[in-house]
């Protein structure tokens, strides 16, 4: 019997069990629990984190009592060399400096016919300056100003644009190569990446804590958000190119240019 049988009579079985109120639900619940999970720890735990932030900084511009302490921790170590890493990383994160890397990004997408993922691509690139954008303009945060940074900043702090760009590029990365080999390399690179350009900015005196904790928190509930809604295609792989490694953009299903029967169905309805 093949896997779609499989699968069928499973579905047909749990249908017959749900007889009650109470097993429609359990069967529910078991079917998605992983999506409930990813709902409840990727969306709902950072940005309930980000509302704690947002209305504590709204109150008092000051904000946390930890913010200056690690602020003056990590300016302690002051000296020439971290001073020119410090200043390189945060060119390298500058949002528009993301741009040439997610502009390829697309391209690829786009010559490979992967209309879902670019979307994806599109839509959480766009939607995470935006978010940047409105949440400076509303908060007013003004920058630390405890020492004379080598590398001013002169608009809104509250929440730090690097550290959502940061987040945002890895994000995507992972999300386009989750079913191969690659996600290691890009969890592992990317978590690095996005701590070094958090540290860079604390370094430089330019970002207090609280608005890299804001600006990460902000970012992941709206990537993963997303992606529950636009669901990007995770390729499986198959093909292995010279090296060994798995070329993820190897295979384009159908769903990744065309819509979802339900999608179909919500703009029927409209």
């Amino acid at each position: 019997m093949s896997l779609f049988n499989l699968d069928m009579e499973k579905v047909k079985k749990a249908n017959k069990e749900s007889q009650s109120p109470l097993d429609f639900l359990k069967n529910l619940l078991i079917a998605r629990w992983r999506s409930l999970l990813l709902l409840l720890i990727g969306v709902y735990l950072p940005l309930q984190v980000f509302e704690i932030l947002t209305v504590k900084i709204w109150q008092n511009q000051a904000g946390f009592p930890w913010d200056v302490p690690i602020l003056l921790a990590v300016h302690s170590t002051e000296n020439p060399q971290l001073d020119i890493l410090a200043v390189t990383l945060a060119i390298i994160g500058l949002p528009w400096m993301a741009i040439p890397i997610l502009g390829a990004i697309a391209l690829i997408l786009l010559l490979q016919k992967r209309w879902r993922s670019l979307a994806y691509s599109l839509t959480a690139s766009l939607g995470s300056i935006i978010i940047n954008r409105t949440a400076k303009e509303l908060m007013h945060r003004v920058r630390p100003q405890l020492w004379q940074s080598i590398a001013p900043e002169s608009s809104f702090a509250f929440p730090s644009a690097h550290a959502m760009t940061s987040v945002t590029l890895v994000a995507i990365l992972l999300f386009l190569t989750w079913a191969s080999s690659w996600r290691w390399l890009v969890l592992i690179f990317g978590s690095l990446y996005v701590i070094a350009i958090a540290w860079c900015r604390i370094y430089l005196g330019v970002h207090f804590p609280s608005d890299i904790l804001a600006g990460w928190m902000v970012t992941l509930g709206w990537t993963i958000g997303v992606s529950l809604i636009i669901k990007p295609y995770i390729t499986k792989v198959k093909s292995l190119d010279g090296d060994g490694c798995a070329n993820v953009f190897d295979e384009r299903p159908e769903d990744e240019i065309t819509l979802l029967p339900e999608e179909r169905k919500l703009i029927t309805e409209e």
